[in-house]
């Protein structure tokens, strides 16, 4: 996977040279974002890979050794995990959740209550599948989602604080306690669901997440730089993050220096725990853009990438017709859901050049990844700045990525 001239990947040169400096000027010299890292790669092979700003305050600039925390970006790879075990015969998409993960056997649904009442419940029209789990259609939430009492629920026991006292199982335990928004398969809310996902492998796999990933995805690969915790050796290259404060502009979120991410999780999460590179997470698209192989190692079969990719959202709809979310790293027009990504249904509905059949997703920190199968064509973009939705960012590269296609 070598870099080649951009022109024989089927790039204008001079296009192509205008996206760094649109990052620049745009996002860096504003003082909107601390850095920019941009990598794009065509038939796996990288036609461009630029770095920019510092990776920490004062500091050097960021380089491709640099590490990020890739958030949501876990959710991809714990699919892939996950569809592994499918592969093996050990779990099936329609297995019903509570088959592995016992506390969840009776959730019900909110049917009234919450804040100072009980919750009141009602039975869900349907269990809870793994394909649920996947394409965020099982009743689960977010605590951020500041939409509803089960949310505001999720905060107060600190469900989804990957640093705070509880673990894997005891989330789950906790989750079961509540109730889910709706009845499975009946909307889509972003959640978590793929933290979910991670303690069903941990059961099957009988280890933990961490070992998974790194025994069957991670040292296959070669990403010696995607972790749950930065390595002592490492955190020299870990960056700076931050974060929007009303009122103040960028704050520090999180110093690189003395990073949560240098500490070991309490709660292994699947759903958005990893710190990586840019050319480790280049290595996991090419892996998928090459249906499920790269450099003669397989992942998984040809056919599983194929149906995780395709629309598995009920009646084939959309986003836009049954998202209940206030928040998701996906825009809702003409974007289907698959098996741990976002799918490009209708390339007119959203507004933006692109291929039906693209997949993505992106982290609360503004990375994201795409990856079209139809110009075989992938990209990696790596910042450090919460919340992912507040400048349009991605779109524009999208657009200045597929306008520099010769």
């Amino acid at each position: 996977m070598a870099e080649r001239d951009p022109a024989d990947a089927g790039f204008d040169d001079e296009a192509l040279a205008r996206i760094p400096a649109f990052i620049k000027s745009r996002y860096l010299d504003t003082g909107l974002l601390p850095h920019a890292q941009l990598l794009i790669a065509r038939n796996g092979r990288i036609a461009h890979f630029s770095h920019q700003g510092p990776a920490r305050e004062e500091g050097a600039k960021i380089d491709k050794s640099s590490l990020f925390r890739i958030a949501s970006m876990t959710k991809p790879i714990t699919s892939i995990a996950f569809m592994q075990l499918v592969e093996r015969g050990k779990v099936a998409l329609d297995t019903p959740v509570h088959r592995v993960l016992p506390e969840l056997e009776h959730v019900g649904v909110y049917d009234g209550g919450g804040g100072s009442a009980p919750f009141m419940t009602k039975r869900p029209a349907q269990p809870m599948r793994m394909i649920d789990l996947l394409r965020h259609t099982s009743g689960l939430t977010y605590s951020f989602q500041n939409r509803s009492n089960i949310d505001a629920a999720y905060r107060a026991k600190k469900l989804d604080d990957w640093f705070g006292d509880l673990t894997l199982d005891e989330m789950v335990a906790e989750l079961g306690k509540l109730p889910l928004e709706f009845s499975p398969g009946e909307a889509w809310n972003y959640s978590v669901s793929t933290d979910v996902l991670g303690a069903v492998i941990q059961r099957l796999a009988d280890k933990p997440l961490d070992e998974v990933f790194r025994e069957n995805i991670l040292a296959p690969l070669g990403m010696d730089d995607t972790f749950f915790q930065v390595p002592a050796e490492k955190a020299h290259r870990l960056t700076d993050c931050y974060a929007l404060a009303p009122g103040k502009g960028r704050v520090m979120y999180d110093r690189g220096e003395t990073s949560a991410w240098l500490k070991p999780p309490t709660q292994l999460s699947g759903g958005g725990g990893l710190v990586s590179t840019a050319l480790d997470y280049h290595r996991f698209c090419a892996m998928c853009l090459n249906g499920g192989t790269l450099d003669g190692t397989r992942i998984v079969g040809r056919k599983t990438i194929e149906l995780m990719t395709m629309n598995h959202l009920p009646g084939k709809s959309d986003l836009a017709t049954l998202s209940r979310s206030l928040f998701s790293e996906a825009a809702n027009a003409g974007t289907g859901f698959g098996l741990g990504f976002a799918v490009n249904q209708d390339v007119a509905k959203t507004m933006i050049p692109g291929s039906a059949g693209e997949y993505y997703w992106g982290g609360m920190f503004s990375t994201a990844f795409f990856i079209d199968p139809v110009e075989r064509l992938h990209m990696v973009f790596m910042t450090q700045f919460s919340p992912s939705n507040t400048y349009p960012i991605r779109r524009e590269l999208k657009t200045l990525i597929y306008s520099a296609l010769a």
